[in-house]
């Protein structure tokens, strides 16, 4: 089976929390990855996002587009308004032959309020989520057809957060809707990281190997504190510097025959955590575990 290593920059600047930022150029995020192994990095807000400008910037370090994210409202909204909004955005992936966009939905969701604790999350009626269900799979297949396949992310503090949430969404939406598996937000969120691929992993098709500290995550009081909070903390980390057993996660995923990218996706303040060295670290970890999972690690 085989394998790509990514990662993504919010270890280097932060979409959401400016002060989680360092004050690194484009290139200097790009050769900063290249030298810890990667091969791919998804897109964040210092990309310029066409293809010929960008495409000789990456061409230097030997880096591809392995995704991106994409806040989608399609929750509260109309199919063909977001096929207006991620046009753009999907043009330039389809240019960059990136493997698909993530679909984060970003209606009703308090994952970028600083002052919204998470208890204050919007939970969904079952109702709801199987109406949601029904959106999400026609906008995937609209994706699919177009060239560029979506693939959903569970988020903290998002609509879709939990394990039963997921477990909804997945019963009651079609094939066509890809999943982003994370294994940092799943647990953060409460799941069973090892019963989710088990339960989903026909529908998984892209990994996000975001690791936590549980003594972050556990000391959190959610009746106050917010996300964004948590990541002020230092919730999550990479593969090998936190809490979960990404020997057991990968070797899951590859029981099961997944193959595609891994993503390193872990946003902390790079004041405390040298991006460099938590790329380096991931990718050493990611490494040892892709051998004892039996996977060729490819560029």
């Amino acid at each position: 089976m085989k394998a790509k290593l990514g990662i993504a920059p919010i270890a280097w600047w932060n979409d959401d929390l400016a002060e989680l930022s360092d004050d690194v150029s484009l290139e200097e995020c790009l050769r900063q990855a290249s030298v810890a192994g990667f091969t791919g990095m998804e897109t964040g807000r210092r990309f310029p996002m066409n293809m010929d400008e960008l495409g000789p910037i990456l061409a230097r370090y030997r880096i591809s587009v392995c995704g991106g994210w994409f806040s989608g409202l399609l929750l509260d909204g109309d199919i063909e308004r977001e096929k207006d909004r991620i046009r753009a955005q999907m043009d330039f992936f389809i240019a960059a032959k990136a493997p698909c966009i993530v679909y984060g939905e970003t209606a009703r969701s308090i994952q970028g309020v600083r002052s919204a604790p998470l208890v204050l999350k919007a939970k969904l009626s079952e109702d709801e989520i199987k109406a949601y269900g029904r959106k999400m799979t026609a906008f995937a297949e609209w994706c699919a057809d177009q060239g560029m396949p979506i693939a959903y992310h569970h988020h903290m503090a998002a609509a879709i957060e939990t394990e039963p949430e997921l477990d909804l969404l997945m019963a009651n939406s079609g094939e066509a809707l890809p999943l982003l598996f994370d294994a940092g937000h799943m647990a953060f969120a409460g799941g069973d990281v090892l019963r989710v691929i088990d339960k989903h992993h026909e529908r998984i098709s892209h990994v996000h190997t975001k690791d936590v500290r549980r003594g972050v995550i556990d000391g959190l009081d959610r009746t106050r504190e917010s996300f964004l909070d948590a990541v002020v903390k230092g919730a999550f980390t990479v593969p090998g510097d936190g809490s979960l057993d990404f020997a057991a996660i990968v070797s899951r995923l590859a029981s099961h025959g997944y193959e595609g990218w891994f993503v390193v996706e872990a946003e902390q303040d790079p004041k405390i955590s040298p991006p460099l060295d938590m790329a380096k670290k991931g990718h050493a970890e990611l490494m040892r575990v892709m051998a004892l999972a039996g996977y060729e690690v490819v560029s």
